[in-house]
């Protein structure tokens, strides 16, 4: 299959998707495939991370080794993605696979700089008060600010016993490998 382009510069530029495991993100990366499938653009997986208590912390104590664990933990979040998304990495696309420390806002508009470029990122339902006061909406962001056409993809809706079902089902998974039960 040939390419398009190359990562932010091609002629046809790329499809370029921030990538979370919540339903709405893998929403997001299965559209993102079918877009650089159709129009045989170069696939950008981005995956970004902010240290857990937050950058400004980590900058007047940083720690290296803190660190490479956050960012290798990105790198297992995005290859899980995939797998959660698509049964893998389609081995017809070209894919580049990037994980970018700072707001997923930011580090998205600057990957994707190029005119010719699609973004495509995913936009979770709100549930509750609590869950419309996040503080850094992506999904806001982004078309704000982005130089490139954005596609916001919606997550599935569930009922709330659905959902409860899915978190309960991702904590026993995470339970049993902890406890070296599962792969």
């Amino acid at each position: 299959m040939a390419s398009h382009g190359t990562t932010g510069r091609g002629a046809a530029g790329d499809v370029v998707v921030g990538v979370s495991d919540s339903l709405a993100g893998l929403a997001a990366l299965r559209r993102g495939i079918l877009e650089a499938r159709r129009t045989g653009r170069t696939l950008v997986a981005v995956r970004a991370w902010e240290p857990p208590e937050g950058d400004a912390v980590f900058r007047r104590w940083p720690e290296p080794s803190w660190g490479r664990l956050w960012s290798d933990r990105a790198w297992q979040l995005l290859d899980r993605a995939f797998e959660l998304a698509a049964g893998g990495p389609p081995g017809d696309l070209r894919i580049v696979r990037r994980v970018v420390r700072g707001p997923a806002g930011p580090a998205l508009c600057s990957i994707a700089s190029s005119p010719d470029d699609l973004l495509v990122i995913g936009k979770a339902r709100p549930r509750g008060p609590l869950a419309r006061l996040h503080h850094r909406p992506v999904h806001r962001h982004i078309p704000a600010r982005a130089e490139c056409e954005v596609l916001v993809v919606a997550g599935p809706r569930l009922l709330p016993r659905e959902a409860r079902i899915l978190r309960r089902g991702d904590t026993v998974e995470r339970r049993s490998r902890a406890a070296g039960l599962a792969p």
